[in-house]
């Protein structure tokens, strides 16, 4: 299948960029293609300016919607993980994601198991994991989709004040415009089949930021210009499955 063509895009250090498109448009694969997973058919993906690895040979966490914990660590240990598969030392590691756990308030749970906490602590769980393992890119893929609206809000603001103090780069995943533009610096719009980039656009906000920011004049014309985009590919994908 022809996936994504003409896909081009930079990435400056410390930025977080959103990608929005429609279902199975290949923004998953997009990820893939950036961590390395899988290599490019044509083109290529470059840190750096070099492209020699296709991706591989970045420092790079992926976080999917799943939380993907291990169901027989608890809290400490698979925070602790991604270090320990790096070779840090065991005792090292579990010390640094004890740090981790208090600032993305687990604080107290750390010996519980993720069949003992709620989807949105388990989420909690896979993104402390990802950043102890210190990567230079976080990829995220709808990570709070499955969750409620108060969960969702309290776990953005989470992972805004997180990232603000480590600065470094995401490609954030979503198919919720507001949340794109309540996060992120830019968003990439992604539509065709295959697909493409149709509009990189820069978010006039500053930070840090509210829900009710996305309400702002200006705001919402732009939440309207990203959702006419994606309206008719939503449609199409619509008419595809009948």
């Amino acid at each position: 299948m022809h996936v994504l063509e003409n896909v081009t895009f930079r990435v400056p250090q410390r930025e977080f960029v959103a990608v929005v498109g429609p279902s199975g448009c290949g923004k998953t694969t997009l990820l893939k293609l950036i961590a390395g997973l899988i290599e490019p058919t044509s083109g290529e993906v470059s840190h750096d300016g070099d492209a020699s690895t296709n991706g591989r040979g970045v420092r790079s966490a992926l976080v999917f919607q799943e939380d993907a914990l291990f169901p027989w660590m608890n809290v400490r240990d698979n925070v602790a993980f991604g270090m320990q598969a790096s070779g840090l030392g065991k005792k090292q590691s579990r010390e640094r994601a004890s740090e981790l756990i208090s600032r993305f308030g687990l604080e107290g749970f750390a010996e519980y198991y993720p069949r003992h906490l709620s989807m949105g602590m388990q989420q909690r769980v896979g993104i402390a994991r990802a950043f102890l393992a210190d990567p230079e890119i976080l990829l995220m893929d709808e990570p709070f989709a499955s969750l409620d609206a108060q969960t969702k809000l309290i776990l953005q603001e989470d992972l805004l004040t997180i990232w603000r103090q480590d600065q470094k780069i995401i490609v954030y995943v979503t198919h919720d415009i507001e949340e794109a533009i309540r996060l992120s610096d830019r968003v990439l719009v992604m539509a065709g089949r295959p697909a493409s980039i149709q509009e990189e656009i820069s978010i006039p906000l500053g930070r840090p930021r509210q829900p009710a920011d996305c309400d702002r004049p200006g705001i919402s014309e732009l939440k309207w210009h990203i959702w006419k985009m994606l309206k008719q590919e939503a449609r199409e994908s619509l008419t595809a499955l009948r």
